[in-house]
């Protein structure tokens, strides 16, 4: 998908440059080791693209967001209740405001991505992920964005467009070809909760779908010939836990029909993501990835339980359009999932292995 478990000899090493007791560029090493290892990691579990696990990042999206110009780290901090099977968690990050003009200096993780296009096997794809537009304004809603910078929220909306632009033309001169953007906006809207608050801010619940989808269709328009681009839809994960709940219905005509990407990710390892009947509204030249394998548990999925499941979305869309993948993340913040390298390791592994069974090995 994207994030994995970090491993201990990089947690301490983010603790030894946090401490001051290492330097940026010790630091920096020890991620290209560990990113090194990962790689490695996904071709043993028979991946055929790579990403590097996200291993630069303290979180998923944040660590993109602040590299935005016009967009600042504020101290106060956001609350988000989490849940599991267990209760609730509440996760604290750091806000952020909008207080310049948006836009881009320079490609984002454009350095991190030209590393792990350099360690790739030939015929492996490497995969770069970034969080979606949505994400700068979800959250913090009008509030967060000065109004004296930007008295009309659409001219907010259209540097932001150009900005992504930027950012996804640089990617693609990089040689990126496969670009992920990570939307938790368009799965949360599903949730009625997740529509009040929305209402709480000051924004449309009924119509927030349709803003995105349009921001996403702007940020695209211009994207290079040969690059694929694809969507995830998580709704929420931290630390093995979620935010939003709900099936896809309320978004899914929009989403599919009007969405300008190539593929979608959507969660589906449990009953909090409703059925695949919104799958019906998927064009024939759509690819629906199917989150069937759980990040958030170490149990291993049997391919005959898969399996089943592929065959119930399949009523829904033609199979060759119908993919494979975890459901979200394994690390989607730098805390991680509750479940082992090795447990991770054998869900990617058993992934390559059922995709073989049901579509072939290419």
């Amino acid at each position: 998908m994207g994030s994995l478990l970090r491993p201990p000899e990089l947690h301490r090493a983010r603790q030894a440059f946090a401490d001051g007791t290492s330097t940026a560029a010790e630091l920096r090493a020890a991620e290209d080791a560990a990113i090194t290892d990962v790689v490695a990691m996904q071709r043993a579990a028979g991946l055929r693209s790579a990403t590097d696990g996200e291993f630069r990042r303290s979180s998923w999206h944040m660590d993109f967001i602040y590299q935005l110009d016009g967009v600042s780290r504020t101290e106060e901090r956001l609350h988000v209740k989490f849940r599991n099977a267990a209760g609730d968690l509440e996760f604290t990050p750091l806000g952020l405001r909008v207080d310049a003009p948006v836009g881009l200096s320079g490609t984002i993780f454009g350095d991190d991505f030209a590393f792990l296009k350099s360690i790739v096997d030939p015929g492996v794809t490497p995969k770069q992920t970034i969080p979606s537009p949505s994400m700068v304004y979800y959250r913090g809603g009008r509030a967060a964005v000065d109004e004296r910078v930007y008295p009309d929220l659409e001219e907010f909306f259209a540097d932001l467009s150009a900005a992504y632009a930027r950012e996804v033309a640089g990617m693609a001169a990089l040689g990126c070809t496969y670009l992920q953007l990570d939307d938790t906006s368009l799965a949360y809207l599903n949730d009625p909760e997740q529509r009040e608050m929305i209402a709480a801010l000051g924004g449309d619940p009924d119509t927030l779908h349709l803003r995105n989808i349009a921001q996403i269709n702007a940020a695209l328009a211009d994207r290079p010939a040969g690059l694929t681009v694809t969507t995830h839809l998580c709704r929420g994960n931290f630390r093995s836990s979620w935010v939003a709940e709900g099936g896809y219905e309320f978004v899914a005509e929009a989403l599919f029909t009007e969405l300008n990407v190539d593929g979608f990710f959507l969660e589906y390892d449990d009953e909090r993501s409703g059925g695949f009947e919104p799958l019906r509204f998927v064009p024939r030249d759509k690819y629906v990835v199917l989150g069937l394998v759980t990040t958030k548990r170490g149990e291993l999925e049997t391919v005959d339980q898969l399996r089943r499941r592929i065959d119930e979305a399949a009523k829904y869309l033609d199979l060759d359009q119908l993919c494979l993948s975890p459901q979200c993340g394994f690390s989607s913040t730098v805390e991680g999932n509750d479940l082992t390298a090795d447990q991770q390791a054998r869900k990617l592994a058993r992934i390559a292995e059922t995709a073989d069974l049901v579509w072939g090995a290419t």
